[in-house]
């Protein structure tokens, strides 16, 4: 089914390879066995991930959020095969590229870049997806134009932003995930992204500014919700 396998990055909870599968470029998510459960129990929680990592991203296919297009699932071996954008860019690459215009493009990229993040977490949201690893690694930016080689510097007018890695998330309607949702990835910005202060004040702007489509989203109490994660997280950095 797949040829010539190759090894793209490996973290603790699974290993990503590249291949070939059908004749389209495809990303495979391998998750590790734990050994230091029982055999029993990591096959349960590990088959109900992959479960909800694909459902999360057909999921998001239907609300009209960009994720990549799932092509088979194995729970026998572990595996999700889903397409690779093999001419993306991470936001965490884009925002350090774009920081170094600092003016004209840089600052137009940078002002879209917030807007397209801040509306697909509020429909992520909107809609009951926790996301639940939420980070500038985990949101790809693609070209429209597919013949376009280089995406180190993409044009706003050409941008599409693709969401990734689903293997922490869940559905939940309730406001304190999704204050917990946004408190994550402020945190993951202060880390990555410590000399863009404005970052995460204009996604969160722009996420709260967006017109409600679902009349059982309350934008004020998600918003409270984050704000008293926040001083929690706060309480918990002070005490250490």
């Amino acid at each position: 089914m797949c040829e010539e396998f190759k090894l793209l990055k490996q973290g603790a909870e699974a290993k990503l390879l590249v291949c070939n599968y059908l004749g389209k470029p495809t990303l495979i998510k391998e998750r590790f066995q734990k050994n230091y459960r029982h055999p029993d129990l990591d096959q349960t929680i590990t088959k109900e991930r992959i479960k909800n990592e694909a459902r999360s991203i057909v999921r998001c296919k239907t609300i009209g959020v960009k994720t990549p297009t799932l092509y088979l699932v194995d729970f026998e071996r572990r595996r999700i095969y889903m397409q690779h954008f093999e001419n993306s860019i991470t936001a965490k690459d884009f925002i350090i590229n774009t920081k170094k215009l600092e003016t004209g493009d840089g600052s137009a990229n940078f002002n879209m870049l917030c807007q397209k993040i801040g509306e697909t977490v509020r429909k992520l949201h909107e809609n009951s997806i926790i996301h639940g690893d939420l980070t500038t690694s985990n949101i790809l930016l693609i070209d429209k134009n597919p013949a376009s080689k280089d995406v180190k510097y993409l044009e706003q007018d050409n941008i599409e932003l693709v969401m990734i890695d689903f293997g922490l998330s869940h559905t939940a309607s309730n406001a304190e995930d999704m204050g917990v949702d946004l408190y994550v990835l402020e945190r993951a910005i202060i880390s990555t992204h410590n000399d863009c202060p404005d970052l995460f004040p204009r996604i969160l702007e722009c996420y709260q500014n967006i017109k409600t489509m679902n009349k059982s989203y309350n934008i004020k109490e998600v918003i409270n919700k984050f704000e008293e994660v926040r001083v929690r997280g706060r309480k918990r950095t002070m005490v250490g």
